[in-house]
């Protein structure tokens, strides 16, 4: 980090994803992502060759540092993505794009940086009641994969969660859904939550769904489901999406008696935000709230839908130590 720095310098945050690559430019210590552009992951072989085509297109000049959320553990150096082809050398990117500092992080983990910044107007309450202040947040998003972190509160600051919880293991809840898993771990001997609530998974759901009621699926995408299941055009897409709902519900609530996070749990992703009013009445709620013994604690805790655009790449340039000036329209300018 520079000790003083102008309202002019220049760093890069992206949000990088198992489809598409979101860049962004942040300007001075207290700047808002701008110049956002979202690149396909296949059109690059790696994150170099798609950060320097992001500088071209938007005529930058040279940023000081950069901050990247990925879909993807970081473990060391080396970062090989899990639903992307791409791989690369954090440091060997660091020279090939001059940058003083390259920060790599979970995806999820720059969103949740990003959470006590999301303006109220761009956040949709689904069931429960007032947030608890100074308690933990949890968040999860189902999109190309499942994202799961949270926030810790320490003081006046906030510490947040770098797992990879979308890879639990997925338990069932009826007989049907045994069957559901059942079927889907003989093509995935582990069936994680990830394999049933994402993008694929909804895909992964509608086909053993299908398959389990003596029909041939067709060959759909998780858009098409949804669409097919948004306008009751398809009996098992219906089925699909409404167990999709059910199950993130009982992920989500496994979350948030695991993290104590009476402030609240927030619903990221990209499939979500794309339900509309569908989501408050889908079967997300009752799920999340059915733990028995613990229903009235669950009942309590509120979950959000998060509207805004992109926040994650709100929280990576947070990552960086930027201190972002409030907006009380958005958390992305465009």
């Amino acid at each position: 980090m520079l000790t003083a720095e102008s309202e002019n310098t220049l760093r890069l945050v992206a949000d990088v994803g198992g489809t598409n690559a979101r860049f962004a430019l942040v300007r001075g210590p207290h700047g808002l992502p701008e110049q956002e552009k979202t690149l396909p992951t296949a059109n690059y072989p790696a994150l170099t060759e798609a950060a320097r085509d992001y500088l071209l297109q938007v005529g930058s000049k040279q940023p000081i540092e950069a901050a990247v959320a990925i879909a993807n553990p970081i473990t060391g150096d080396w970062v090989k993505m899990t639903n992307c082809h791409w791989a690369f050398s954090v440091e060997s990117t660091r020279h090939e794009l001059k940058l003083a500092r390259l920060l790599l992080l979970n995806d999820f983990t720059a969103l949740a940086l990003s959470l006590p910044k999301i303006p109220e107007n761009q956040l949709e309450q689904v069931g429960g009641g007032a947030p608890v202040a100074n308690t933990p947040l949890g968040l999860i998003g189902p999109g190309t994969g499942l994202g799961v972190s949270g926030l810790i509160p320490s003081g006046n600051e906030w510490i947040p969660l770098q797992g990879e919880g979308g890879h639990v293991t997925l338990c069932a809840v009826s007989q049907r859904e045994a069957d559901i898993i059942a079927f889907t771990q003989r093509q995935y001997p582990h069936v994680s939550a990830e394999r049933l609530i994402s993008g694929m998974g909804l895909e992964n759901l509608y086909r053993a769904i299908a398959t389990l009621e003596k029909n041939e699926p067709k060959m759909l995408t998780a858009a098409q489901i949804v669409e097919r299941a948004l306008s009751a055009q398809d009996s098992f897409c219906v089925d699909a999406l409404e167990t999709f709902c059910g199950m993130l519900g009982t992920v989500a609530g496994n979350l948030a008696v695991t993290l104590g996070s009476l402030g609240g749990v927030y619903i990221g992703g990209g499939i979500v935000t794309r339900l509309g009013d569908y989501f408050a009445r889908s079967p997300f709620r009752a799920r999340f709230e059915a733990k028995g013994r613990f229903e009235a604690y669950l009942a309590a805790i509120p979950t959000y839908v998060i509207r805004a655009s992109n926040p994650a790449l709100l929280g990576a340039a947070m990552s960086l130590g930027v201190n972002p000036r409030a907006s009380t329209e958005t958390a992305i300018l465009k």
